[in-house]
C-alpha cells in the first residue's frame, strides 16, 4: 500500500469534482506496418509488465476521505481488459485516428482497475498500424509517461529478450478499517513532521531567508499574473465530449529560427501556438486582445535520472500569449521578454511552495481546498501548453520502426482547447484536444500554428547571421 503524493491526489480531486472531465494523457505511436496480432501484442506487453508495477495497482479511497488514495496491488489483474483491440474505417488516415483518440479519451478510466489502457489500433494507411497510450494523470506526468517508451519499446528492430523478472501474486488487498486506521496516524504525525522541516530550516536561516524572499517575490508575480482574461470564444463552458486534431513542424526548422531570432526552442513553440491562436480568432469574427489567452505552462522539477520516478513532479507558470500581434517576429520577441521575466522572478518557485505545503497540510483540508478551487470561475487560464522533449533515437515495437508520435492533454473546467508538444526523432508534434461543442474549427487552429512556423523560418531565412536581437 502506497499513499498519493498530493500533487497526484489532487488530479483524482479534480476529477472528481468536474463531471465533464477526464485527467487521463495519452499519446499515439504509430508504426510501419505490418500490425502484430493481438495476441503478440498482448504477449510483448506482458513480458515487461515487471518493469512498470504501477500496472498492476488500483486506487482505492480512503473512508470518509480522512487521507489521500492509496496505490494497492490489483489480485485480480487481467492483461487483457487493458490492452483493447480496435481498428479505423478507410481512407485510415489523420481525420479518422484523430476521431478514435477524441471518443477513447472522452471516457473516464474506470477506478476499480488499474488507471491505464493501450489500444492497438489497425486500418492505418500504408499497412500502418497505431498504439493508444491512456494514463491517468494521477500516476505519471509528461516527462515520466513519456519514459515508459523507453520500458515498453525497443531501440532496435531486433527486441531484445525478456527481462525474465517474474512475478509474484498479489497480497490481498487492505480492508477499510486499515486504511483508516492507517490515515488517522497519519494525520496525528503529520504536524510532528512539519515541525521537523521547520526546526531544520531553521538551522539555516540565511538561506531560509532567502529562500522566503524569493518565494514572497514570486508568489507576488503569480497573484499578479492572476487577472481574469479578457472575454472571448475561447473559454466558457464545456461538455465531455472532445475533438481532436495536429499540426507538425521540423524539430530542425525550430533550431534554425532560434538560432537566427533568438528565445529558446520553446520560446518558439509559444510563438507558433500564439500565431495560431491568433488565427483561430480572426476566423470567428474576434479581435484578439493582449490579456485575451492566459496560458498554464508544466515547468518540469525533476533532476536528471528521475524520469522512470513514476509521479508527478511539476510547477506551472502563467504567460499571456500575445495573440494581439500580427507579426511573427513580433510574437516572438514579446513571448521571450513575458518568459525571460517569469524565470528572473522565479514564478514556478511559487507554485513549487504552494504545492510543498500539501506534505504539511491534513489532506481533508488540502482535498477541501481543490474541491472548492473547481466549483469557483476559472477567468484567469484559458489554454494550457505543455511541451515534453521526447527521445531523439528511434524506437521500434515488435521490430517494427516508431514513425510518430502524438501526444494529448486533457481539458477541464473552462478551458475549451489544450495543446501539448512532443518531441520525436527530429519532429515536433502539436496535440490539440478541443470541447466538442465549442470548438468545430479546430483544425483552424492546427493550420494556424503551421502556418505561424513557416512564417517564423520566412523571417529567420532573411535575418542576416548573428542577428538573434
Amino acid at each position: 500500500m502506497e499513499r498519493l503524493k498530493p500533487m497526484d491526489a489532487q488530479f483524482v480531486d479534480a476529477e472528481d469534482e468536474d463531471r465533464h472531465a477526464s485527467f487521463a494523457i495519452a499519446s499515439i505511436a504509430v508504426f510501419e506496418g505490418p500490425a502484430p496480432s493481438y495476441a503478440e501484442f498482448c504477449d510483448s506487453i506482458e513480458a515487461r509488465l515487471p518493469l512498470v508495477p504501477i500496472y498492476r495497482r488500483k486506487l482505492r479511497t480512503v473512508p470518509f476521505r480522512l487521507g489521500p488514495p492509496v496505490w494497492v496491488d490489483d489480485p485480480n489483474f487481467d492483461l487483457r481488459y487493458h490492452v483493447r483491440q480496435t481498428a479505423v474505417p478507410a481512407p485510415g488516415g489523420d481525420r479518422q485516428l484523430a476521431s478514435l483518440i477524441a471518443r477513447v479519451m472522452a471516457q473516464r478510466l474506470d477506478r476499480d482497475f488499474p488507471l491505464w489502457e493501450y489500444w492497438l489500433v489497425q486500418g492505418l494507411a500504408e499497412g500502418r498500424w497505431a498504439l493508444i497510450s491512456k494514463v491517468h494523470h494521477c500516476m505519471v506526468d509528461g516527462v515520466s509517461g513519456t519514459d515508459l517508451y523507453r520500458v515498453i519499446f525497443d531501440l532496435s528492430p531486433e527486441p531484445p529478450p525478456p527481462p525474465g523478472l517474474g512475478t509474484t501474486p498479489a497480497p490481498a488487498e487492505p480492508t477499510s478499517v486499515a486504511l483508516v486506521a492507517s490515515a488517522a496516524a497519519d494525520l496525528v504525525t503529520r504536524p510532528a513532521r512539519g515541525a521537523l522541516a521547520l526546526a531544520g530550516a531553521l538551522t539555516r536561516p540565511r538561506d531560509t531567508v532567502r529562500q522566503a524572499a524569493q518565494t514572497a517575490r514570486a508568489v507576488a508575480r503569480l497573484t499578479a499574473s492572476a487577472w481574469p482574461a479578457t472575454g472571448s470564444s475561447l473559454s466558457g463552458p464545456i461538455g465531455r465530449q472532445r475533438r481532436y486534431t495536429w499540426a507538425r513542424a521540423s524539430l530542425a526548422d525550430v533550431k534554425a529560427i532560434r538560432s537566427k531570432l533568438g528565445g529558446t526552442v520553446n520560446d518558439v513553440v509559444l510563438a507558433a501556438i500564439s500565431g495560431g491562436f491568433r488565427t483561430l480568432l480572426l476566423s470567428r469574427g474576434e479581435e484578439p486582445g493582449p490579456h485575451m489567452v492566459p496560458s498554464l505552462i508544466p515547468v518540469s522539477l525533476r533532476a536528471p535520472g528521475e524520469e522512470s520516478i513514476y509521479d508527478n513532479r511539476v510547477s506551472v507558470v502563467l504567460a499571456n500569449l500575445p495573440v494581439h500581434l500580427a507579426g511573427p517576429v513580433d510574437r516572438l520577441a514579446a513571448i521571450r521578454a513575458e518568459m525571460s521575466d517569469l524565470k528572473s522572478t522565479r514564478e514556478a518557485s511559487a507554485a513549487e511552495a504552494l504545492m510543498t505545503l500539501g506534505k504539511f497540510t491534513p489532506f481533508p483540508l488540502a482535498s477541501l481546498v481543490v474541491r472548492l478551487g473547481y466549483r469557483l470561475p476559472q477567468r484567469e487560464i484559458v489554454t494550457v501548453t505543455t511541451n515534453v522533449p521526447g527521445p531523439q533515437q528511434q524506437l521500434y515495437g515488435l521490430g517494427r520502426r516508431l514513425v510518430e508520435i502524438v501526444p494529448y492533454v486533457p481539458i477541464a473546467t473552462s478551458l475549451r482547447t489544450g495543446v501539448s508538444i512532443f518531441s520525436y526523432c527530429g519532429q515536433l508534434t502539436f496535440g490539440i484536444t478541443g470541447d466538442y461543442a465549442t470548438t468545430a474549427d479546430i483544425e483552424v487552429l492546427a493550420r494556424g500554428i503551421e502556418g505561424a512556423i513557416q512564417e517564423l523560418s520566412d523571417a529567420a531565412r532573411h535575418r542576416p547571421a548573428g542577428d538573434a536581437t
